[in-house]
Parts: C-alpha cells; structure tokens; sequence
C-alpha cells in the first residue's frame, strides 16, 4: 500500500516530494522509480553493495515467523509503542487520532511492522530493507504498510522528522539518518539478540555467538544522536521440532556456515533472548 506512505517518502536523488504515476513514483524533477509487480518501489537509486538476505533465508524466516515463536517481540514492541512509559497518557490519546508513520528499517518480511501496525489502527507502516524477496513479502504483509526497497546505510528516501517510531530489529542501525527522518517526540526502539539467545544451538551446532560486547557497541552507534530510556530482556522457551530448529538456522547468518549433516534431527527446547532497548532522540 505504496499510497498511503507517499507524504512521508523522498525521490533519493533529489529530495523532493514523490507522486505516483502508474507503476512508478516520480518527483517534480522528473527522476523516476519502478515499482514492482508484487508492489514495492525500488528507491535504491542505483546499484546496490549488497542484496541481502537470500530468498531461501526469508522463506525459512517466513516459516518461522508464522509458527509464531517470535511472536513475544511482536508483542511487546506493540505494547512497548501503545503506551510510552515517559509520555503522559493526555498526550498519548491526542496522538492516536493522528495519523503516525511507523517506520521499520530492515523490516525483512513484514511481520513485526503489520504486528505493531494491527495495535495503532491510525498509523501508517513503511518497511525499508535491501532484500527483493523480503519486501515481496512486505509489500503485502499489511493493508497499511508500504515496502521499499534501499539501502539503510546510505540517505534514507524518508522525509525529515516524520517518523513517530522506527522499528529496528536484528537489523542495521544508522543513527544519523534514523535521527534525521524521527520526530522530535519520536521513539526509537531496537532489539538485538542477549547474550544467551539460542545458547543451546549454539553449544550444539558451533552456530555464530553473540557477541558478549553487542549491547555496549550498540549503544556506542547510538548515543551521538539518541539516548536510551528503557532497556529490557525479553526470554522466551521454544519447544522447536527438528525441522522448525533446521529453520531457525537457515534465518539465521550461520546459515551459511552450518554442514547439513550437522543441523538438528531430534526435536529441541532452546532459548530466545533479546534485548528491546527505547530511544529518544537528542535534539
């Protein structure tokens, strides 16, 4: 739903407003981007670096996703985004009959904006990630959310302080541009994997451990332009079949480093942990 995230987006080339014209979205300047069939638009604005996550990790992520093991993240970033816990609740009904854009930076599949978006019926979803098979995902994950495809490390194609929330989860943080494109009042909230996320795949299998050092180099990218409110772990005990353990895998970086012949055959109890971590933004 390209329509409803127009007032918020930016043509990459030239910063002006985006109108939509058939299945493109051009600018007054006339620079103009495709959209595709499956209805994202493609606002890369060239050749990207890289593709992101393959199509074979997104439908493993898919899968996973709609088994609804990760549903607990969803659901406190819902929670998390209903009622702030620095705002005062006057405030915090005046701004739900306002239209709100929540932004999801690395959205991959969708899930957690449309989540997020089903507890916020005023708000507008717009999903940004690299990977083409992702937002042919996104692109219809909810009625309200639009899918763009860009590069989070470059300008983001978002308008200056419009975004109400960004959305940032187990994904690429790029903090000057996430504090340019939030409002003021804004709130950021990022979530990264605990220490002891999956510990017991990890011990099992020699998947990629997290870095014990993750949360404190978060925190680094972040603190020039935003300063954290709230943080919280989140834990969450997953009675995993061989196959959804083989799935959560193949979503996971280490897919790429796992031999077949060592992925889970017996079905398994393992550990989800994050860290949801609320910003607001310096100004």
């Amino acid at each position: 739903m390209i329509d409803g995230a127009l007032p918020y987006l930016r043509c990459p080339v030239c910063r002006e407003p985006l109108a939509r014209h058939d299945r493109a979205l051009r600018c007054p300047r006339s620079h103009s981007f495709d959209m595709a069939r499956q209805g994202y638009a493609d606002l890369s604005a060239g050749r990207l670096p890289h593709t992101g996550d393959s199509a074979e990790m997104i439908a493993d992520r898919a899968d996973f996703l709609a088994a609804g093991h990760y549903t607990f993240i969803a659901r406190a970033l819902a929670e998390t985004i209903e009622t702030p816990e620095d705002q005062d609740p006057i405030t915090v009904r005046r701004e739900a009959r306002d239209d709100r854009l929540i932004l999801d930076a690395g959205t991959g599949t969708g899930d957690y904006l449309a989540h997020v978006l089903d507890s916020a019926p005023t708000a507008v979803g717009l999903g940004l990630d690299v990977s083409k098979p992702a937002l042919r995902r996104a692109a219809r994950a909810h009625s309200r959310a639009a899918a763009v495809l860009t590069d989070l490390w470059r300008p983001l194609p978002v308008a200056d302080a419009r975004a109400a929330v960004i959305l940032n989860v187990f994904a690429p943080r790029n903090g000057p541009e996430f504090h340019r494109v939030l409002r003021p009042d804004g709130r950021l909230l990022v979530v990264t994997p605990a220490a002891d996320h999956l510990a017991e795949l990890v011990a099992a299998h020699g998947l990629i451990q997290v870095d014990p050092e993750k949360a404190a180099r978060v925190g680094e990218t972040l603190d020039e332009h935003f300063r954290s409110i709230e943080a919280r772990t989140l834990r969450h005990e997953m009675r995993l079949t061989a196959a959804e353990a083989r799935t959560l895998i193949g979503m996971t970086p280490s897919a790429r480093h796992v031999a077949v012949d060592d992925l889970p055959t017996r079905d398994v109890t393992v550990t989800a942990a994050v860290v949801l971590t609320t910003y607001g933004k310096r100004v």
